[in-house]
């Protein structure tokens, strides 16, 4: 059918061997590796995205970053990955977002802001004294036709989406904001990958099949921590 595609093969980690069966009933090859093997694709994925991740971090104003700030460096990271085709996607010049759902990357809607710019969000209010402003921490572009973004917000600590907000400078006392809620969240200075059997990742082990911690069924699930 004209505008769809169809999944034939799926290369994947044996810890996704549960789900033969079902792919099978849908007419789709489930490849899975064997102990201590890996996939090479994602493997190299997986490297890719760290590498963007420890760049994001070393643009940071702040020393000390809160889980969410950490997981949302990781959608970043993946989200603009995905907004360019790949040489060896299904096609060359359409992205995956836009093969999927069909939108497309505008830069005057969803390059509006910085990974970090520290913005006011504009909040319902009244009549009453109260603020009608949060502060926040801009993240990354929802990839909607509107050209919304998500934020942190310093008041909540969630992740919330604004389509309308006020630039302001980093100040100290922001910053310091933000350290607090990584003390809260017991977590020190910059971060560290970690693999699914708890032991950090060093740089020099990124291209290393063999990687300390692995179960023995051969699974190798990287985690932030």
């Amino acid at each position: 059918m004209e505008g769809f595609f169809k999944v034939q093969h799926i290369l994947i980690d044996r810890q996704f061997e549960c789900i033969r069966k079902h792919m099978e009933t849908l007419g789709i090859n489930l490849n899975t590796t064997a102990w201590n093997e890996h996939v090479p694709e994602i493997e190299w994925y997986i490297q890719t995205v760290k590498e963007r991740k420890r760049a994001t971090t070393n643009t940071l104003p702040f020393e000390q970053l809160p889980h969410r700030l950490i997981v949302e460096i990781a959608y970043y990271a993946v989200f603009w990955l995905n907004c360019f085709p790949h040489k060896d996607s299904i096609h060359n010049t359409l992205s995956p977002p836009t093969i999927i759902t069909r939108l497309k990357i505008d830069f005057n809607k969803h390059c509006r802001l910085q990974f970090r710019t520290y913005i006011q969000m504009h909040k319902q209010h009244n009549n009453s004294p109260l603020p009608r402003m949060v502060g926040a921490i801009a993240l990354c572009p929802t990839g909607n036709e509107k050209g919304g973004y998500y934020f942190l917000s310093l008041n909540t600590r969630k992740r919330v989406v604004r389509n309308n907000w006020t630039v302001l400078p980093m100040s100290v006392e922001v910053i310091a904001t933000v350290h607090q809620l990584a003390t809260e969240c017991k977590k020190y200075k910059g971060i560290m990958l970690r693999n699914k059997g708890g032991n950090i990742i060093r740089d020099n082990q990124d291209n290393k099949d063999d990687i300390e911690g692995n179960s023995n069924d051969g699974t190798a699930g990287n985690s932030e921590e």
